[in-house]
């Protein structure tokens, strides 16, 4: 398929309702009908969550420049990754004025992101590539997340983190119901050449549980973090009154750090293998009433 016809098809995309565009995004990627009237996996609720539960709060949340302010009134600023400058335009960033080692990142999607080791050998062009491009990415599009609809697009750059024993930026991720704590993942192998990245999933209390998503577990799972009990905590106050966010933590030199808020974890378009746990975890999402 030529590019040309690619972009008609991308167009064409953009004009289906957000119910469409979901049921039969759903359908392809999951391989069962999404009905909304009766939803019990988590996958489902979480399309039920994008088409009826939104909460304008949801905006700054998901921005990631503007949940700092968040994170600061609600547990306090010790959590927050240092930010070294903040641009609307790749052109305006003046990189003799930050450190050697920083990182670039957009706050309104996924994958906007570039890790800066030294800075005396770095590729402007490529970055600003890579910049431009997500800068020019309206995510919303991408899962119809409609949170994301209205960002403004910015860049970030924040102060460059790595933990001496991990040797790379490793987040937990913590799946929370109301206040409640019921799960977490954590990627590892992210950043190594020709390695897979690793998902491991564990319970509220780190045991680790039988199912895989969207990437295979590591042979030696992760060990618990040192700070495990209190990122719970800190998760728990963070979430509350949310019917599910997903709350992301760094633990770097046995110091926590806020990572970000996610509403849709992998945007509910990846299978649970087995599929039971689809509903297992559904179990645990109350959704909210309905509103129109």
């Amino acid at each position: 398929m030529n590019q040309k016809v690619k972009n008609v098809i991308k167009l064409l995309t953009k004009l289906l309702p957000d119910k469409v565009y979901i049921k039969l995004r759903y359908k392809k990627t999951i391989g069962k009908r999404l009905s909304l009237n009766r939803v019990d996996g988590y996958n489902e609720k979480l399309q039920w969550l994008k088409i009826y539960d939104h909460n304008p709060d949801y905006k700054k949340l998901v921005d990631k420049y503007e949940v700092k302010k968040y994170i600061v009134d609600t547990i306090g600023k010790e959590y927050i990754i240092p930010t070294l400058g903040v641009w609307e335009k790749f052109d305006d960033i003046d990189f003799d004025k930050l450190p050697n080692q920083f990182v670039l990142k957009c706050t309104h999607d996924s994958g906007g992101l570039v890790i800066v080791k030294d800075k005396n050998n770095i590729d402007i062009k490529k970055m600003k590539d890579k910049i431009n491009k997500s800068l020019s990415t309206n995510y919303y599009w991408h899962g119809r997340e409609w949170p994301y609809k209205g960002i403004k697009p910015r860049i970030i750059a924040e102060k460059y983190m790595e933990d001496s024993e991990t040797e790379e930026l490793r987040d937990y991720k913590f799946f929370c119901f109301d206040g409640k704590v019921k799960a977490l993942y954590i990627a590892t192998d992210r950043q190594k050449p020709n390695e897979d990245t690793k998902f491991d999933f564990f319970d509220e209390n780190f045991n680790h549980l039988p199912f895989e998503q969207a990437h295979p577990n590591a042979k030696v799972p992760p060990k618990k973090p040192i700070n495990f009990e209190k990122m719970k905590e800190l998760a728990s106050v963070l979430s509350a009154g949310i019917p599910h966010v997903r709350i992301d933590f760094y633990e770097v030199n046995g110091k926590i750090y806020f990572g970000e808020m996610t509403f849709y974890h992998m945007s509910g378009f990846s299978p649970f293998v087995p599929e039971e746990w689809d509903y297992k975890l559904g179990e645990w999402l109350t959704l909210p009433e309905k509103k129109k």
